[in-house]
């Protein structure tokens, strides 16, 4: 089916929807607390109610269709109607619908979901993994993460080795602490964030970052001398982990610079320090491999991994480990003689009986070789606009790309208020049918990984429509 681009009103909602009190969209002001989102702004505009899935495609409450060029929130990689994975929790939901793995308890799906992930990540780091952890969201396994690190620390008798680097610009989730790993700045303000022991180290942008004159390969240098001078001062001995994503997401789709993991890793195996690699977003094929690891030759010792496991039909997500991480905690539990952490809902059999069926789909359809044949198509129509004058800079892997918005190219700027040139942009494309997401003032890309070729042309096609509306309205 073709995809025609329409324009709407102005607002999430007409008015006849903003005026009867029944409507989905009044109820949802009057009752719900949205993420992400300005509360009082939503009283004024209200939301876009969201009623059916189809591929690429969601459908409004009015019947408009809207490609997904986000895949929701970077992981519906099947799209939203995936006949197969409705078949996998039905048969699931009638066989089990429900146990949990506290006291020595297990079920299939959970064993078979552990053994798969742990064979997947193995070839990733020296000696392979060891062990899989489940939970329900990117956030709980980063916390989940931050703990067995302590957990590990005190087991060697090293209860200084506590303290955590991640980066600016970084998005590891919103619980407390992994909130904290977060490096942006709203996941901070006024939440009294982030916690004591958590520190960050400047962002791989080059393009944003780099000095003049600097090459990819010398600004990876300085990020890496930056890395080091942090941890001797503050005690090589008190820091006990690197949290990193392969590409930054949230954070404006940050693609790493030449030599930049490479050095990296130096700088954390001179210093005995663990890297955990945050693969919420990167894992199961969306940078044109499996795993962002194999991407930019990381080589991990904690792998942390959602979204795509079950294209988001279910919560579900993973720790993968090595046995570096894992050997000291084991013991650890048999010294306590628990391990006092879990979830009631981790491992969940619906959600675990999904993400097998996720994975065999991925596998069984070849969907990273779609990856790179459809990602290459979007990044270099999206190539293909450098010379708009809103565009600042094009970037991405595998299909994951951003545009960064500008109004001034020489000096990079934007509009005085960070952030409001993507949010025009955004909606604009909203506007148009294509449902994105500003990460700041870059435009973010990251359809289904069953996208098609006519259907990337489709994003290029609304996305060079937006641009020429925002610029007209702009006076550029």
């Amino acid at each position: 089916m073709a995809f025609a681009p329409h324009f709407k009103h102005e607002g999430c909602m007409t008015q006849t929807t903003l005026t009867a009190p029944n409507s989905a969209e009044a109820r949802d002001i009057r009752f719900h607390l949205h993420g992400y989102t300005n509360a009082r702004l939503h009283e004024t505009i209200g939301p876009l109610v969201i009623e059916r899935g189809d591929g690429v495609y969601v459908i409004d409450g009015e019947g408009r269709r809207y490609i997904e060029a986000m895949a929701g929130l970077w992981s519906a990689g099947l799209g939203f109607s995936e006949q197969r994975l409705v078949a996998a929790a039905t048969e699931q939901m009638n066989k089990l619908p429900f146990y949990h793995t506290f006291t020595h308890k297990s079920h299939n799906p959970a064993i078979d979901l552990a053994e798969k992930l742990v064979t997947m990540m193995s070839p990733l780091t020296p000696g392979g993994m060891s062990k899989a952890f489940f939970c329900n969201s990117g956030s709980e396994a980063n916390d989940t993460a931050i703990k067995l690190v302590w957990y590990r620390s005190n087991a060697l008798g090293k209860p200084e080795k506590k303290k955590l680097i991640s980066r600016q610009r970084a998005y590891h989730g919103i619980t407390l602490a992994s909130a904290s790993l977060t490096g942006l700045p709203n996941n901070h303000r006024s939440f009294d964030l982030p916690m004591a022991g958590v520190l960050h180290v400047g962002s791989p942008h080059f393009w944003r970052e780099g000095l003049p004159g600097e090459t990819e390969e010398q600004f990876a240098t300085r990020r890496a001398e930056e890395l080091d001078a942090l941890i001797q001062a503050e005690g090589p001995d008190t820091i006990a982990a690197f949290w990193g994503e392969p590409l930054m997401g949230a954070g404006g789709v940050i693609v790493p610079p030449a030599t930049y993991w490479e050095k990296i890793q130096a700088v954390l195996a001179k210093y005995d320090i663990l890297l955990v690699a945050d693969e919420v977003i990167c894992g199961f094929g969306r940078t044109g491999n499996m795993f962002g690891c194999e991407t930019f030759g990381i080589q991990p010792d904690i792998m942390v991994v959602s979204k795509q496991l079950s294209s988001s039909y279910m919560p579900i997500a993973a720790l993968v480990a090595n046995e570096r991480v894992m050997g000291p905690v084991l013991d650890e539990t048999g010294r306590i003689g628990t391990f006092g952490h879990g979830f009631t809902a981790g491992g969940h059999p619906v959600a675990t009986a999904v993400a097998l069926e996720t994975l065999r789909i991925i596998e069984a359809d070849d969907l990273v070789a779609n990856v790179r044949v459809q990602g290459a198509r979007l990044r270099a129509g999206l190539a293909a606009l450098a010379d708009h004058p809103l565009v600042g800079e094009v970037r991405g892997v595998g299909m994951i790309a951003a545009v960064e918005m500008v109004t001034d190219k020489a000096t990079k700027r934007a509009l005085d208020t960070p952030g409001a040139l993507g949010t025009l942009v955004n909606k604009a494309l909203q506007d148009g049918g294509i449902i994105c997401r500003a990460a700041g003032d870059a435009i973010a890309f990251c359809p289904p990984m069953i996208v098609t070729g006519e259907q990337i042309d489709a994003i290029l096609a609304a996305f060079a429509v937006a641009l020429d509306r925002v610029a007209a309205d702009l006076g550029l």
